[in-house]
């Protein structure tokens, strides 16, 4: 198996530390459980949606920013139970 160096911001290497289930986790193992939702949008049809008066985002959606942001919340963390 063949490995690669990152480089790591402090903040994201305290993450990858924090999230460990056992203390010989590697972080290959806990980079391979996290997952990320593939319906994410781009800034670019972000701002065309906006430009053509599309929606993007259900008033769901815009409910649960509005109460996370009332929270003072972090997004879901995608590291979390994985």
């Amino acid at each position: 198996m063949g490995t690669k160096t990152i480089s790591l911001k402090q903040e994201a290497y305290d993450r990858l530390k924090a999230a460990k289930r056992y203390p010989a986790e590697s972080f290959s193992e806990i980079v391979l459980r996290a997952s990320w939702p593939e319906d994410t949008i781009t800034a670019r049809a972000l701002l065309e949606s906006w430009r053509t008066g599309r929606r993007c985002f259900s008033g769901d959606d815009l409910d649960r920013v509005e109460a996370l942001k009332r929270r003072e919340l972090p997004p879901e963390d995608k590291w979390a139970g994985r």
